[in-house]
C-alpha cells in the first residue's frame, strides 16, 4: 500500500540530551517505505508516565488545532492514545496488543505497550494500521495473522443506507457512566449513544463490576514492569552517563540527572511491588485481576459487538491541574487501562471496545458513525 499521509511520530524516549535512535522502529520504517512523510517528532511525558505531558523533559504541550491535519504514530500503555484523542476530537486507535510490532519502541511496561495511530478521520487510522500491522521477525510477540486492508473494508459515505448499524449489539458498561464521570463527558456520550440507536443499532447496558478492579491493578503492573526496563538507564550501556569517580556514584548520579520526579516515583513503587516480601501480595494479585478483568470482557463481547463508555472522567484539565496530586493524574486513566490490561481487544476513541479479529467490522461501525456525524465526534 501506498499513501502520502504528514506524519509526526512520538518521542518516547525525550531527552534534552539529544539522544537520536540508531534506526527506525518497525512501525516507522513500514509507513516510511509506504510513502509517509514524518515531519518531526512530537512532544510528551518522558517515557510515556503521566497523562498531560507536564512530565516531559523539555515543556508543558499547549494544544493547537494544525496539529488536527497530521497524523500522528503514538505509544499506549494505559490510554495515551485514546485519552489525547478525546480531548482533541480526532481519531485514536490502540490495537491489538501485538498486532503492530513494538521492536524498536522503548519498553514502558512490556505486557501492555502498543503502537496506534492518532488522526483525524476513521479512514486515516484504517490505513496507518494497515501499513504498520504485521508480524517482525524482530518481535516474537507480534502476531501472525494476515493483514487485511482495513480501509477498503470501509463503506464509503454515499452507499449506507439510512440504518447502517442495523442489527449491532452495543453494550454500554454500566459501571463506566456512574459517579465520577463529569456531566460534560456524560452528555456527550449520551449523545453518542442516540446518534448510534438512530443509525440502528441496539444498545443494552451491561454490568462489568471487575473493572473497578482494573486501575490499582494496572498501576502495579505498569510500575513493576517499569521498574525492570528502566534498571537498563545506568550510564553504563547506552543513554546518559554522568562523569563520576567510581561506578557507584556514576551509577547515582546518572539516574538523578536522568530521571524526573515521576520517573523516580514509578520505579520506586514498582520495585517494592517487585520485592521478596510483596511480591504475591501486590504483582501475583494484579496478574490475578488482570485475568479476571479479560474474562469479565470477553463474556460481555460474546453478547455484544462492541463495548462503549467514555474514554476519561473528565474533559480536559487545565495545566497544573493535577500535577500536585499524583493519584488524580493517575485516575484519569480510569477508563482506558483495563483494555490494555486484557490485551487481545481493539479499542477507539470514543470508546469503542471489540474481540480481536473483528476489526474490519469495528472500524466500519465507527466509520458510519463519524460519516454521519461529524460535528458530535468533535465535542468528545
Amino acid at each position: 500500500m501506498q499513501f502520502w499521509l504528514p506524519l509526526a511520530q512520538q518521542d518516547v524516549a525525550v531527552s534534552p540530551t539529544g539522544y537520536k535512535p540508531p534506526f527506525n522502529a518497525t512501525a516507522v520504517a513500514r509507513l516510511k517505505a509506504a510513502g509517509a512523510v514524518i515531519v518531526g517528532k512530537t512532544n510528551m511525558d518522558a517515557f510515556g508516565m503521566g497523562s498531560s505531558s507536564e512530565y516531559s523533559d523539555y515543556q508543558d504541550n499547549v494544544f493547537n488545532w494544525t496539529t488536527c491535519t497530521l497524523c500522528d504514530m503514538l505509544l499506549t500503555h494505559g490510554g495515551s492514545i485514546r485519552q489525547p484523542a478525546s480531548f482533541c476530537g480526532v481519531v485514536g486507535l490502540k490495537p491489538t496488543y501485538g498486532r503492530i510490532s513494538r521492536y524498536g519502541l522503548i519498553a514502558y511496561g512490556s505486557s501492555l505497550d502498543c503502537i496506534g495511530p492518532l488522526t483525524s478521520s476513521v479512514e486515516d487510522a484504517a490505513i496507518m494500521l494497515t501499513v504498520m500491522a504485521g508480524q517482525d521477525p524482530h518481535d516474537a510477540t507480534s502476531s501472525a495473522k494476515a493483514v487485511p486492508d482495513y480501509a477498503a473494508a470501509l463503506q464509503p459515505l454515499h452507499s449506507l443506507s439510512s440504518k447502517p448499524l442495523a442489527g449491532k449489539r452495543i453494550g454500554v458498561i454500566a459501571e463506566m457512566m456512574q459517579g465520577g464521570t463529569a456531566p460534560g463527558v456524560a452528555t456527550a456520550v449520551t449523545n453518542s449513544i442516540k446518534h448510534l440507536e438512530s443509525l440502528g443499532a441496539d444498545i443494552a447496558e451491561v454490568s462489568l463490576p471487575e473493572l473497578h478492579l482494573a486501575l490499582p491493578a494496572y498501576y502495579v503492573l505498569a510500575v513493576s514492569e517499569a521498574s525492570s526496563n528502566l534498571a537498563r538507564y545506568d550510564g553504563v550501556r547506552y543513554g546518559l552517563r554522568h562523569p563520576a569517580a567510581n561506578l557507584r556514584s556514576m551509577y547515582n548520579d546518572t539516574r538523578q540527572e536522568g530521571f524526573g520526579v515521576e520517573m523516580k516515583r514509578r520505579i520506586l513503587m514498582g520495585t517494592y511491588a517487585l520485592s521478596a516480601g510483596y511480591y504475591d501480595a501486590y504483582y501475583k494479585k494484579a496478574q490475578q485481576v488482570r485475568t479476571l478483568v479479560q474474562q469479565a470482557l470477553n463474556k460481555a463481547l460474546e453478547q455484544h459487538d462492541l463495548l462503549l463508555s467514555p474514554v476519561a472522567p473528565t474533559t480536559a484539565f487545565k495545566i497544573g491541574e493535577k500535577t500536585e496530586d499524583p493519584v488524580a493524574m493517575y485516575k484519569e486513566d480510569l477508563m482506558t487501562v483495563h483494555l490494555n490490561l486484557a490485551g487481545k481487544l481493539i479499542h477507539l476513541h470514543a470508546q469503542c471496545t471489540a474481540m480481536t479479529g473483528e476489526v474490519e467490522r469495528f472500524l466500519d461501525v465507527w466509520h458510519g458513525f463519524c460519516c454521519t456525524d461529524r460535528d458530535l465526534v468533535l465535542t468528545m
